[in-house]
Formats: structure tokens, C-alpha cells, sequence
């Protein structure tokens, strides 16, 4: 989920980044509970705003206050949200409970692999989404912004071990921005929430012609 993220706090004579407290998912009924594009949404806006109340959440992402109370109600019980204090009047602000989410399709589990399928698809059809409103209204941002943006496709061969790190060290850069989500006046004034779409796999079957 958006695990989206900057490098406040770091100190630079630091040779390890702490990675973010991510939350495993290897239940079938919380990824089929997660697997709805509204609570998606809802976890993505308190990742990025900080706790809200339905009322506000649902002014962020277009949906009535209503819905968003039923959706945070869902996503309590599911232990992804939860109560963040009293609120103004009868309104009860919500707040995430891991700012950031682990699951993979390989299980042992059939019903875990198809309830985790399910939700990758759902979270990448998002993020494909957005890549494209962003390509399509690039020339709407200040140059700055279109210049630092940036796609890229690489080859090269490697061992599932190596990819495995590769992956992770790609992982440790991004977690040098964590501290943001968490704390607003780490922003600087010219920062946007920036998403980082990553796929990494072979394009071959082993033993697969060159």
C-alpha cells in the first residue's frame, strides 16, 4: 500500500536504515478484507493526512461520511485502523495501525494465494491508474517536477539470492524517507507524496532459449 516515503532524520554517518514496521499478511480473510478499492483509499489518505474522521477521510477521497464510517469499521476490525482519541462532537478521528503491508502470492496455502493475487491486482491496477493520469497531465506540474520524474527498464541476470537483494537495498533508499509519513513537519515545503512502482521477475523459464 502505498508505502509511498524521505530522508529526515537520517544521520549520515549511519551505515544501516531501519526499515519500516511492516505489517506480514498471511491471513486470507484480512486480504479479502483489504481487497476493496474505498479501504485501500482510506489507508492510503491516513498514511499520507494523519488521522481524520470519516467526514474528513471522505472529503479527501470523494466518498460520504457514511460509507467511509462503514469501511474504517471493517478495517478496525481487521486490525489496519483504529480509534485515534475523542473528535469534535460525536466525530471519532481514525488512524493507521502500520504504515506499510508485506504479503506475497508463493504460499503453500491455495486460498492465501488467491486472496493474495487479488489484492496485488487491485494495488497495482491503483498505481497503474495514477501512473497514467500522471503521464497524461505531466505538463500540468512545474518543470522540476517533470524532470525529476522518471521511468526506467533495466536487464540483467542475476540468482533468485541476488534479486532478493537487490530488491531489499532498492527497499532500504526508500525507507530513508519513512519518518515523513509519520511526522508532517518533516516535509519540506516543496515536497510532494511521490509513488514508487516496482516489479522485479525473469522473463524466461529456466532452461528457456536465449
Amino acid at each position: 500500500m502505498p508505502d509511498p516515503t524521505t530522508a529526515a532524520g537520517l544521520d549520515d554517518s549511519s551505515t544501516e536504515v531501519a526499515q519500516p514496521e511492516l505489517r506480514e499478511l498471511t491471513d486470507p480473510k484480512s486480504m479479502r478484507a483489504l481487497t476493496h478499492p474505498v479501504r485501500l483509499a482510506l489507508l492510503e489518505v491516513l498514511a499520507l493526512e494523519g488521522p481524520l474522521t470519516a467526514t474528513q477521510a471522505g472529503e479527501h477521497i470523494g466518498e460520504s461520511p457514511t460509507t467511509c464510517s462503514f469501511h474504517f469499521r471493517q478495517l478496525a476490525k481487521y486490525g489496519f485502523v483504529e480509534e485515534a482519541g475523542a473528535g469534535p462532537g460525536r466525530q471519532r478521528p481514525w488512524r493507521v495501525v502500520n504504515l506499510g503491508l508485506r504479503f506475497n502470492d508463493a504460499n503453500d496455502d491455495p486460498e492465501l494465494n488467491v486472496a493474495a493475487k487479488s489484492l496485488e491486482r487491485m494495488v497495482f491496477e491503483r498505481g497503474f491508474a495514477r501512473l497514467q493520469h500522471f503521464f497524461d497531465t505531466k505538463s500540468n506540474f512545474p518543470k522540476a517536477w517533470q524532470e525529476a520524474s522518471d521511468s526506467t527498464e533495466v536487464i540483467f541476470f542475476a540468482t533468485p539470492e541476488e534479486l532478493r537483494q537487490v530488491n531489499g537495498e532498492v527497499l532500504d533508499v526508500l525507507s530513508r524517507f519513512h519518518d515523513r509519513l509519520q511526522d508532517k513537519s518533516l516535509r519540506p515545503v516543496d515536497s510532494l507524496p511521490v509513488e514508487v512502482l516496482m516489479f522485479s521477475y525473469p522473463v524466461r523459464l529456466p532452461g528457456g532459449i536465449s
